[in-house]
């Protein structure tokens, strides 16, 4: 669904770990675009497209978070995707932030 938009680097979705809903999507996913210029177009173009009969919500990670670094290029989808590159600080942070969305 994302890709028209841009090169996409990297992507990651997250799936229930434990529960009776272990290995079902949680609807949160990453998109890693190479420029801000690819995941804003992402943003405009699929923020509010149905999927499954529900609209998605696509934020750039930095819109999200303050914690964000301010060269990220991500978007995130509420039900969430990101997209773009990021420093190695970044790429910390966002592990972090995965580990903290996976275990609540």
């Amino acid at each position: 669904m994302f890709s028209p938009f841009g090169k996409i680097t990297a992507e990651d979705f997250l799936w229930h770990t434990r529960g009776p809903k272990r290995g079902e999507p949680r609807g949160y996913a990453f998109v890693q675009y190479t420029s801000k210029e690819e995941a804003q177009l992402a943003k405009e173009k699929m923020n509010g497209k149905l999927v499954c009969g529900r609209p998605m919500v696509v934020h750039l990670a930095s819109e999200k978070s303050s914690m964000d670094s301010g060269d990220s290029h991500r978007a995130f989808k509420d039900k969430k995707l990101t997209g773009g590159s990021a420093s190695k600080s970044a790429q910390t942070n966002r592990a972090a932030k995965i580990a903290a969305i996976k275990t609540s």
